[in-house]
Parts: C-alpha cells; structure tokens; sequence
C-alpha cells in the first residue's frame, strides 16, 4: 500500500466482535503497508529498504485467530513512520546524548537507519514525531487498552498476544528457534502461559525458545497488569515459515502457520483457566 494509490486509512483496524466473546486481544503493531507521502521526499534509500522494517504480512496470520472469537487491533501505517512498539522514551535523533538504546541501533520510535544505511535525508523534527504519535501511535494504543479492559470486565481476565514476524536466526552448529515467545523475563505473563505457547508449537514440530534475543518491548511492557489479571507475550513467527524465497509474498504455508498461530494463542488462554468460546458458540 503507497500514498499515490489509497486515501489515508485509520491509524488502526479494529478487528473481531464488537462485544469480546474471550478474554483474548491480537496486537500487530508491525504489519502497516500504508507509506504517507512524505516518506517519498525524505527517505534516503528505496522503499524495498524501508519495507525491510516491516514484519512483512503479519497481519495475515492472525485471520484464524479473529474468526474464532479474538478482537485484534492491527496498524496501517509502516513501521518506517512510527514503530507502534515504542515508546516515547524511544524518540529522538540516534546521536542525541539522551538517546535510547533502541534509538541509538537506529530502531527508536522512528527508526533512522538498518543494516547500517541512514533512511532519512534529515531525520524528523521533534513536531513531526510528536504529530506522527498523536495521529497513530496514541490512538493504536489507546484501541489495546481499551480492548483489554471490555475484555477484563467481561471474563475478569485478559491476555494480550502482540504478533511478530522475525527474519531467520540461523545460529551456525546449532538448531535455531522458530518462534520465540517473550514475556519480560516472566515480567508481563504467568510461566504456564508461555509453557503453554511453546508446547503448541512443539507439537508441530517448531521449536520454540523463550525471550532470546526477543524479549518483548513497548507493547506487553504498556499493557501487561499481572497483578490485575492482564496478561501479555509477544509471539516472534521466522518469516520462512508463510513467505516465499526471498521473503517478500506470501507462500503457500500461510495458513497453516495461521492456523498454528491460533492453536497458540487459544491454548495460552486455557493456561489462565479461561477455555476458549468461540464466537459462533
């Protein structure tokens, strides 16, 4: 999606019944395709280097997900704009002296450079970070917390599952995790959660390590309330798995990998004692 060929869309899509049938929210703060013209004048390499922040069609794994009963909040706008899974304190140029450590790699709030190449002519003034977060970050956010509490006082309980995709490990000599599964170092979700989330994987043959090198970030660190009975994991999906050589379309295991997902996110529900209720049911 480019600014030259659709109308700006909404910060987010809200996807899934209007009143939640599960304790369940999908966040997918990486899978935004919507390029706002200004990139067009400021970026400093291709787009296709721009699209390479993307966790590229992310948000065609959650599908299964949403139709059985899971409300989803899911970005339109591409991570080379704003990264929806920062946060304030993440803002500013990489060379600032108050920088981050996510700002200084190039991966702040708006990312500024990968693989080593600066993006930007002239990295965006404080104004126009700040308008970026009025206009999308601000709203994708508020949509979660909003979802997580309809669904808090509906079952008394919630779990946030914030979607990923990550490019392949591939450690040299050794087996490389498929999916990996963050919770803050036990931070933002009960042990069974997790334990729950990689043993679905297990079953399909994926191994599935736990907050290595992804251990989760702005997202599940906002909205995660253990003590409050709301829960949240990021889920990290090896891009080899649904896309094609290259890494660029979907392939033909899409589904099946969605369907896994799903399989996922259901049986991390049933750890907290909420079975799943699908919203047909």
């Amino acid at each position: 999606m480019t600014a030259s060929s659709k109308a700006v869309p909404p910060p987010f899509l809200r996807l899934g019944p209007s009143v939640p049938p599960t304790p369940l929210v999908i966040a997918v703060p990486h899978g935004g395709r919507y390029y706002p013209g200004a990139i067009e004048q400021s970026r400093a390499v291709a787009q296709r280097t721009l699209e390479g922040l993307e966790d590229r069609y992310a948000d065609r794994l959650i599908g299964p997900t949403v139709a059985e009963g899971a409300v989803a909040i899911v970005a339109t706008h591409a991570r080379a704009w704003i990264d929806l899974n920062r946060g304030r304190e993440d803002a500013g140029k990489p060379d600032a002296v108050a920088a981050s450590l996510r700002a200084r790699s190039g991966l702040g709030l708006v990312p500024s450079r990968i693989g080593g190449q600066n993006l930007w002519r002239q990295f965006p003034d404080d104004a126009d970070v700040d308008a970026r977060t009025a206009a999308v970050h601000l709203p994708y956010h508020r949509a979660i917390a909003e979802a997580l509490a309809a669904a808090k006082a509906r079952h008394g309980t919630a779990l946030l599952v914030d979607c990923h995709s990550m490019p392949p490990l591939g450690r040299l000599g050794r087996p490389s995790a498929k999916i990996v599964i963050g919770d803050l170092h036990g931070a933002s979700a009960l042990p069974a959660i997790v334990q729950a989330a990689a043993a679905a994987c297990a079953r399909h043959g994926l191994r599935a390590d736990r907050n290595v090198p992804y251990a989760g970030a702005f997202t599940i660190q906002h909205h995660a309330r253990p003590s409050e009975g709301i829960y949240a994991i990021q889920v990290e999906i090896d891009r080899s798995l649904y896309l094609r050589d290259g890494l660029r379309e979907p392939s033909s295991h899409l589904d099946a990998i969605a369907s896994i997902f799903a399989e996922l996110c259901w049986d991390s529900l049933n750890a907290i004692g909420m079975p799943q209720t699908k919203a047909a049911e």
